[in-house]
């Protein structure tokens, strides 16, 4: 039984509303690195514009009243990133404004499967979460040692401001805060994705 005060509890909060929109990624380092080209040449500049998307992207799925915010903003630039080496042939003009689009579909997809009535009561909330902390346990084991420590205290909290312990880790690490948002980033996706999957076979089997 876990410390509810833990970082991997708190890791485990952004898995409670996991996405309605059920789509393997096959997001590549390579991918990825193309697509922050696109947004903008400068590395320095691509991360914060990144951000930037992501945080637009979060308001509009906000003002509609989606309950997961967050992972639908991450879906809407999952799509693009995969897509990103057939967008940039021939897109013209600035390539936040493509986002708007994607998200339109993810909202209109996001509102098709939340108006489906449950068939089933949902599952007792004490065993959904030991569920979810079992699965988040193993999906852990399955990352490597260096990026488990770094998630893990980049959502460490308890000891002072999250924002002075990510300051913090920036400057350890020689690392800027856009760097490490986008590292996190990455390495929830992956978590995010291991568990769901975690979480499917469980209650296939």
């Amino acid at each position: 039984m876990k410390d509810l005060g833990s970082p991997e509890l708190y890791i485990s909060q952004t898995f409670r509303a996991m996405p309605l929109l059920r789509r393997e990624w096959n997001i590549s380092p390579e991918d990825f690195s193309a697509f922050l080209t696109w947004l903008e040449p400068d590395s320095n500049k691509a991360g914060a514009k990144y951000e930037d998307i992501r945080r637009r992207l979060m308001k509009i799925f906000t003002s509609r009243g989606c309950t997961c915010p967050e992972d639908l903003a991450d879906e809407t630039i999952n799509r693009v990133i995969v897509k990103v080496h057939k967008i940039r042939e021939g897109y013209r003009g600035d390539p936040a404004l493509y986002f708007g689009g994607v998200a339109r579909n993810v909202f209109h997809e996001y509102a098709r499967k939340k108006a489906v009535p449950a068939v089933q009561p949902p599952p007792n909330p004490h065993d959904a979460r030991e569920r979810e902390l079992d699965c988040l346990d193993r999906c852990l084991d399955e990352i490597t040692g260096e990026n488990r420590v770094f998630i893990l205290r980049y959502h460490e909290s308890g000891k002072g401001s999250r924002i002075q312990n990510r300051s913090d880790m920036a400057r350890e690490m020689s690392r800027g805060p856009n760097a490490l948002r986008i590292r996190a980033h990455r390495i929830r996706a992956g978590l995010r994705q291991c568990v769901s999957d975690c979480l499917a076979q469980g209650a296939a089997e």
